[in-house]
């Protein structure tokens, strides 16, 4: 029964902002309040360059992988292993640690993809960055890879816990993302 400790831990984790913490080390202003105001890595990339956008992808995907991992390693169900997915996504999306005040999830979504299955994983990268090349705009690509993540799930997995709770992260990203969403539809997203 320890093993259910993963969920509020996943969730603890997930709620460290690595954009916050990052543009603190590197004495960069706070990504709340410069540019598009998300702590997130594209946000970071724009008020301090690749290299600490860079290091907040990485980090927000490491705090979505890491849980998930442990969780594996435990050899927990597929529920549980579920829930763990989703309180590490909701942690960076609410983290406890910044008012409740996150980001939109799409390298913490990558990092717990990876954790899940590796070829999951390679599979919503894959997509993001053929996105990407085609039309470069990062959210459009983050929106595709997200839409198509529970499809991915079913033929890779075919397991019904995660692909609800893929459906259900992907909802929370696209509704983290609606005023993309809406530049997107105007044609006036960066």
């Amino acid at each position: 029964m320890i093993e259910w400790l993963l969920v509020p831990a996943a969730y603890l984790i997930g709620s460290i902002s690595s954009a916050i913490i990052v543009c603190r080390l590197m004495r960069l202003p706070d990504p709340r309040g410069q540019g598009s105001g998300n702590p997130g890595a594209t946000n970071v990339v724009r008020i301090g360059g690749k290299k600490a956008g860079a290091i907040t992808l990485a980090g927000d995907a490491l705090k979505g992988l890491i849980p998930v991992l442990i969780a594996q390693l435990l050899d927990v169900n597929s529920l549980l292993l579920s829930l763990v997915v989703v309180a590490a996504f909701i942690g960076h999306l609410y983290p406890v640690f910044f008012n409740f005040k996150g980001g939109k999830g799409v390298a913490t979504s990558l990092g717990v993809s990876l954790g899940v299955n590796v070829f999951l994983g390679l599979a919503i990268l894959a997509t993001w960055l053929l996105v990407y090349k085609i039309g470069k705009v990062s959210s459009l690509s983050a929106l595709v890879a997200a839409i198509l993540a529970p499809f991915y799930v079913w033929l890779i997995m075919g397991d019904q816990y995660l692909i609800i709770t893929f459906t259900l992260t992907t909802l929370l990203l696209l509704w983290r993302h609606k005023s993309n969403i809406q530049k997107l539809l105007q044609g006036t997203e960066d």
